[in-house]
């Protein structure tokens, strides 16, 4: 707009002295008529000088307002164009969480259902077997003789390992979600503790030494959440004992979470190896024993060897005694030596001389 009226201005001038050159003319006509050709020439050519002015200001103007005019368009196209991307991200993050939302609730669907919340606990603990142990020493769904099923079984050399993951979330998401000091939340959690001494009890009918397996059963519980709190107390903190010492002091059973089992397979993948080399030991013991008998043996052998030397020996130095004999006999009848010098040789020495 500056630039605009500043042309503006210019022009009122420029006409403002057109018309007074005019004027003057005018004036000088009347004084001096033989100047007017002249006057004449001088005007139209200062008025061609202003037509370029007033053109190349023009033009100025029009180029500037142009420019100013594209930037204008460029920035609001960006804009626009930002715009328009943040309103389809913000669309794509709506439609992902409504998405999320909705596999959220088909999950927590899923979930109360006590059967296919066993079917996941199942599945949680095949997957963590599957990451740290080799195909063939476990097994998902192993049956026992009386054909009960435990959900896995690991296998230790000869022993078997069972492991229960089945568990009752019922009574604990009851407990979480109701108040703390709540009647209610007291109910809930004595239900909580009964369910949680069942479950061991069941775990602990597949410790079965007579069908090899260890001393002791594993009870998956496929939640950090639920097995911190059984740690600490948080549930079943009015029990004369621990929960988790209780389960494995008196029924043998050790309570475990994903992360606790990968730490215990770990330790019986170690004593799994250390009882490989307790093997060995035995085994290269008794190679030992076998070759210290090939030793006596042999020692025997080399006894007897050196009795019959020493016999020959004997038989050796006897036979050469007799020549000496011999050489005396002949000196007798024909008065001269044959010369035998018997060479006596040593006999070997032995322990027994």
């Amino acid at each position: 707009m500056r630039g605009i009226i500043s042309d503006m201005d210019i022009v009122t001038i420029v006409l403002a002295i057109v018309v007074a050159v005019l004027v003057y003319f005018l004036l000088r006509r009347r004084e001096a008529p033989a100047e007017e050709g002249n006057g004449m020439i001088l005007l139209q050519q200062q008025l061609q000088n202003l037509e370029k002015t007033l053109d190349a200001r023009v033009s100025e103007s029009s180029k500037a307002m142009q420019e100013h005019s594209h930037r204008q368009f460029t920035e609001s196209s960006r804009l626009i164009k930002e715009i328009t991307q943040e309103v389809t991200s913000v669309k794509e993050i709506g439609r992902q969480t409504q998405s999320f939302a909705e596999q959220l609730q088909s999950l927590q669907d899923l979930l109360k259902n006590p059967k296919q919340r066993g079917i996941l606990g199942e599945y949680y603990l095949e997957t963590v077997l599957k990451n740290v142990l080799p195909p063939g020493m476990y097994q998902i769904q192993y049956p026992f003789k009386n054909g009960e099923i435990v959900d896995a079984a690991v296998f230790v050399n000869d022993k078997i390992v069972p492991i229960d993951s089945k568990f009752s979330l019922d009574n604990y998401n009851r407990f979480v979600s109701t108040q703390a000091g709540s009647a209610e939340r007291d109910v809930a959690e004595k239900a909580f503790v009964n369910d949680l001494k069942m479950r061991i009890q069941e775990t602990a009918k597949y410790i079965r030494p007579e069908e090899n397996t260890m001393d002791f059963a594993f009870m998956f519980i496929p939640s950090e959440g639920i097995y911190y709190d059984l740690l600490t107390n948080q549930v079943g903190g009015g029990e004369d004992e621990n929960l988790i010492q209780r389960a494995a002091g008196k029924y043998k059973v050790i309570i475990v979470s994903p992360t606790s089992f990968l730490a215990y397979l770990q330790t019986v993948m170690q004593g799994l190896k250390a009882l490989k080399i307790e093997e060995k030991a035995v085994e290269i013991q008794q190679r030992v024993g076998e070759l210290g008998k090939h030793v006596q043996a042999y020692e025997s052998f080399y006894k007897k060897l050196g009795v019959s030397l020493g016999t020959s020996v004997s038989h050796y130095n006897a036979g050469y005694k007799e020549l000496g004999k011999i050489d005396k006999d002949v000196y007798r009848i024909a008065e001269s030596k044959i010369g035998i010098e018997p060479e006596l040789l040593d006999k070997p020495a032995t322990e027994e001389e």
